[in-house]
């Protein structure tokens, strides 16, 4: 098998042989006299001649208007034994010994002007051997005399592989076989028709197969093993390829070759026998040690060029470069291919740039002890996080215990081992996802999916991607959540309480809150707005009927005319700002679906983009589509695979 670094020394070979290729300029009253004199001047055989015609010939009419052909001559290139080809010669660099095809021996009969040939090649693997019955039948077929028996005889017992003369036939040059060629596919493929010889006439031999196309201006590709083949058994009357160019490759741009997950959609959970996720065994921080590489930039890759059968350059495009994302906590190896950690902690990928964050460890609860916390890297707290307290990390947050009334903030992923108690009025926000065993009367918004194994309960969660909700307890009871893409639980709604349990995929949730400002500040602003004219009107009318109004109401007059203006324009920004979030939100093309894997109870509410559905019926195992501008119940749907899998090998099965 031929690896990346041979393959680079093969094209920076060929690149090097073809800036020191020879070249020559020649002329013939022929073509064939023209490649024949460039061949004596570059001292090669004609067969390793390739050619260009820069003005065709002419004979002229009644010996006027003649004129010579004119070529431009190189050698063609032919690739040096190197030591890797020694490699492959000895069966080190081979993946499996070469598979032996069986193969007959065969005999085969060559016309020419000088008389009758024959060849008789060797069987190969469990072949058997040509006999001399079948040599002289293919002899006698073909109208030869004066056959020498004993020298046939010979021919097939050597099985030497080579023409032997062994008699005559009478030749007839008007039943010779004749070969044409055709360029076609922009001069990227030369076709071959051959018409078979009548009686009397002789075979096409392997040189004037080369001698034809080259004569056609077929200098580059030649199918020389093929057309070996070709001339002691050839196919008559179809178009056969005897020459292919080759399309120019463009280099392989550089790329970053990354030693860590990247992706923070990989989602797997692994649930206990006891119905429980253990989240000490998701190790979803990815911790680095001082010196450690993180990433690699592998180069940029020279485009191999490419070339018709008539032997022209197609020129092709070398691989662009590209810098090494660099950020914080790192550096760039001596050699320039390298990010090296400096310091032990986290690496993350923020805005395009490899960092490593440190990480800060509370050994007990947040509380009055350590006060708010805010910082620029991962916090693992290994208590709770109680009642009034913040925390607020650039990394991840890792809490072991409970998070209760409190405000957790995070660029990464939060991950809490027990719960969210929120307490109507907890809130976590992550700019990744989320993950913890429960979530309860809480307010949680992430930036990719929310995960949590025992249930969501009177809850307010809020997803731009998905919100999955799987173990063996998994609830969603109460509450609104949103997500653009999916929302998976076991159960939806319950069967006895009467808390309204919403469910709404099929946008951004960020632009739907947004959307629902503007409308709702629109609705205020039209509110204000009708109280606004009633009141003017009046005094209008008033000064009508009057012919004027008191110093106090007419500033008054004025001063509601004014503030008319200003509801005008907040209700037309409104409406501009609502045009905009609804455009963005009918350009995004997610599917969104909600699906629960055991059962959905009546009550729950189901809005897909612009529709809705109250559902008034128990479902199983079902999946919420938009399908027609309507919403669907199909069968239950799991989440996509590569949903499922996540950081480090987590499964949410």
């Amino acid at each position: 098998m031929v690896d990346f670094v041979r393959l680079q020394h093969i094209v920076k070979d060929q690149l090097e042989q073809d800036r020191t290729i020879r070249t020559v300029e020649t002329t013939g009253a022929s073509l064939e006299l023209a490649v024949s004199e460039a061949a004596t001047l570059l001292d090669v055989p004609v067969r390793r001649l390739e050619y260009e015609v820069t003005e065709k010939g002419s004979a002229g009419f009644l010996g006027t208007g003649k004129k010579d052909w004119k070529i431009r001559a190189y050698e063609r290139v032919v690739e040096e034994k190197n030591e890797d080809d020694d490699l492959f010669a000895n069966g080190i660099l081979e993946d499996a010994a070469p598979v032996i095809e069986d193969r007959d021996g065969e005999a085969y009969v060559h016309l020419s002007a000088d008389g009758a040939f024959l060849k008789v090649t060797s069987p190969t693997g469990k072949g058997r051997k040509a006999m001399d019955v079948h040599a002289m039948e293919v002899l006698t077929g073909r109208g030869v005399h004066d056959v020498d028996e004993d020298l046939v005889s010979r021919i097939v017992k050597e099985a030497a592989g080579e023409y032997i003369k062994v008699g005559d036939f009478e030749h007839r040059p008007v039943n010779d076989s004749v070969v044409t060629v055709e360029i076609a596919e922009g001069e990227m493929r030369a076709y071959i028709q051959v018409l078979p010889p009548g009686t009397g006439g002789c075979d096409l031999s392997l040189e004037t197969y080369f001698s034809f196309l080259r004569n056609n201006r077929v200098v580059y590709g030649v199918k020389e093993d093929f057309l070996r083949d070709f001339a002691d058994k050839p196919t008559y009357r179809e178009q056969i390829v005897a020459a292919e160019g080759s399309r120019p490759v463009d280099g392989r741009d550089a790329y970053i070759q990354y030693n860590f997950e990247t992706d923070q959609n990989k989602v797997k959970l692994r649930e206990g026998s006891n119905g429980k996720v253990d989240f000490k065994e998701l190790n979803i921080i990815q911790n680095v040690v001082e010196n450690q590489p993180l990433a690699k930039k592998i180069p940029a890759e020279s485009g191999m060029v490419g070339r018709t059968v008539t032997g022209k350059v197609i020129p092709a495009k070398n691989g662009r470069d590209t810098g090494l994302p660099a950020g914080k906590n790192v550096h760039v190896s001596d050699d320039g291919t390298t990010i090296i950690a400096d310091i032990n902690g986290q690496v993350v990928v923020v805005a395009g740039k490899i960092n490593v964050e440190p990480v800060y460890t509370v050994q007990g609860d947040v509380n009055l002890k350590t006060g708010n916390i805010i910082f620029l890297g991962t916090v693992i707290i290994n208590g709770n996080v109680e009642d009034g307290f913040s925390v607020k990390a650039a990394g991840n947050i890792e809490v072991n215990g409970t998070v209760e009334k409190a405000e957790l903030d995070a660029e990464g992923d939060v991950i809490v081992h027990q719960g969210i108690t929120g307490k109507n009025a907890g809130l976590v926000r992550a700019g990744r996802s989320i993950w913890a065993r429960f979530i309860e009367n809480a307010i949680v918004e992430a930036g990719n999916m929310v995960v949590a194994s025992d249930g969501i309960i009177n809850s307010q969660v809020d997803a731009y991607k998905r919100i999955i909700c799987q173990g063996k307890r998994a609830h969603i009871v109460g509450g609104r959540l949103r997500a653009s893409e999916e929302i998976n639980a076991k159960i939806l709604g319950s069967p006895t309480s009467g808390t309204e349990t919403i469910c709404e995929v099929g946008f951004d949730p960020k632009s739907k809150m947004e959307l629902d400002r503007a409308k709702a500040a629109k609705e205020a602003a039209e509110k204000e707005l009708e109280e606004v004219q009633l009141n003017l009107q009046t005094l209008i009318n008033i000064k009508k009927q009057r012919k004027s109004l008191p110093e106090d109401k007419e500033a008054y007059m004025n001063e509601l005319m004014d503030k008319r203006q200003v509801l005008m324009i907040d209700i037309k920004k409104a409406d501009e700002g609502i045009l905009k979030v609804q455009e963005f939100l009918n350009t995004l093309k997610t599917r969104g679906k909600v699906s629960a894997s055991s059962k959905v109870y009546p009550g729950v509410k189901i809005l897909i983009r612009d529709a809705k559905d109250d559902v008034r019926t128990e479902y199983r195992a079902v999946t919420f589509i938009l399908e027609g501008g309507l919403v669907r119940v199909t069968k239950y749907e799991e989440p996509d695979e590569d949903v499922k899998k996540g950081p480090d090998g987590y499964t949410t099965d």
